[in-house]
């Protein structure tokens, strides 16, 4: 019977919970998002101190609700915050938490150096416990910052396979983090205050109960309240829900932008900005980079004798032989007319050698013009940090030998040794 009343009290701290803090969220551009980030910081040391004294029965276990209920919807909420607003906010309450519990043991330490008198014979300060629950404090915040990171990370990696299934991207996240919070916490809790390992296995089911109450109380919001938000509104709930978080929004905007418009590979302004960038990353990890100039042979012809149209066509066709013969990991930027530039990150020159003479044969063999004249490609290729250490020496590099490349004939590869193939 008393298991029966703490479960049912337990729904009732989770509903209650959920509530007030989805209402604190829901109104945060009228009441300020002080109030809700304040709302959620106070409740720390509370959450702590029951995980660490208070449990109850449960029909599944020993649990603490401070843990089960308040700790678990701490990161759901976080996670909710994370959807409205961005990862930027999210920093704040987490940064705020870390620090504030760092105060708390460094102020605990130097209050052992106090002579306390006793004002009261039924009340005597326990600076160790202050001590402990300090440190414990930090180490729940350190989890809570790599639980916060995993379940954003998490759900937007979900959104690949679930990408309008929102509230079962929510379902899982949660299930995943806090089950390894629940390793995580467990463990400091043991070693600290020696409670039982029994206790992990109810502590988990309890955060996996949890977990589907504030699954299902986010469906409600989602589907009901936020409905009545968006009805006013031309978008369609799905659009909503397609654009809910910051990096779902900035990663569509970047793979809109940087795109050359005709081949669909990135332009000489994204070249710019991500080939330094993977240099030095490939570098830094002491790999190599090659880098692959790659021009259309005789291309004036081509637009000359069968019109610009034409000539689109054909840059469009060398474009999709790159795409498709090149790595994922690979990029290709269109550097300026018929010339385009590969970057391969762990690609040594030997390697790189052998990307572009079956480049040089895929486009040989597949491009042609439309009265059945194959088109031909001559590429340039350099090695960081053999040619140089960054990108504009290497591309130079390569630039050079696509020059030597065309000199000696065309419809072939040029790397630090000369030609590789001559056809």
């Amino acid at each position: 019977m008393m298991e029966t009343l703490n479960l049912l009290l337990f729904v009732v701290e989770a509903i209650a919970y959920f509530a007030l803090m989805v209402t604190l969220l829901h109104f945060r551009h009228r009441l300020g998002l002080g109030v809700f980030l304040t709302a959620l910081g106070v409740m720390h040391f509370m959450e702590t101190y029951l995980a660490a004294v208070f449990y109850v029965s449960l029909p599944f276990g020993d649990v603490s609700p401070g843990s089960s209920v308040f700790f678990s919807g701490k990161l759901m909420m976080i996670l909710m915050l994370y959807l409205q607003e961005d990862a930027a906010t999210v920093r704040q309450p987490i940064y705020g938490l870390f620090l504030g519990n760092l105060l708390t043991v460094g102020i605990a330490w130097v209050l052992q150096l106090h002579q306390p008198l006793q004002m009261s014979t039924n009340h005597t300060p326990d600076v160790d416990f202050l001590k402990e629950m300090g440190w414990l404090m930090v180490w729940g915040t350190a989890l809570l910052y790599v639980d916060s990171l995993g379940i954003i990370l998490l759900y937007e990696k979900l959104g690949d396979f679930f990408r309008r299934r929102v509230v079962l991207r929510f379902l899982i996240s949660g299930f995943v983090l806090l089950t390894f919070d629940q390793i995580g916490f467990f463990a400091a809790l043991h070693y600290f205050l020696d409670v039982p390992i029994a206790a992990f296995w109810g502590g988990w089911k309890a955060k996996m109960l949890a977990v589907c109450l504030y699954a299902a109380m986010f469906a409600f919001y989602e589907y009901r309240v936020r409905r009545i938000g968006a009805a006013g509104s031309a978008r369609s709930i799905s659009d909503v829900f397609g654009d809910l978080t910051f990096r779902e929004r900035y990663n569509d905007l970047l793979e809109r932008t940087g795109r050359d418009m005709l081949t669909g590979v990135y332009d000489r302004t994204r070249m710019e900005m991500e080939a330094p960038l993977m240099l030095l990353e490939a570098l830094k990890q002491g790999s190599f980079a090659t880098v692959l100039i790659i021009d259309a042979d005789h291309f004036k012809d081509v637009n000359d004798g069968y019109g610009h149209l034409q000539g689109d066509e054909v840059l469009k066709a060398i474009a999709a032989r790159l795409g498709t013969t090149l790595r994922s990991s690979d990029r290709v930027f269109r550097f300026g007319g018929e010339e385009f530039v590969a970057v391969c990150p762990g690609t040594d020159h030997e390697e790189g050698l052998l990307l572009a003479e079956r480049l040089r044969w895929t486009i040989a063999t597949s491009v042609k013009t439309p009265d059945d004249r194959p088109i031909t490609v001559s590429i340039g290729v350099a090695t960081a940090d053999e040619d140089g250490v960054d990108f504009t020496a290497v591309l130079t590099a390569a630039d050079g030998r696509l020059y030597a490349a065309k000199k000696s004939g065309r419809n072939c590869v040029v790397g630090r040794s000369g030609v590789v193939k001559l056809s």
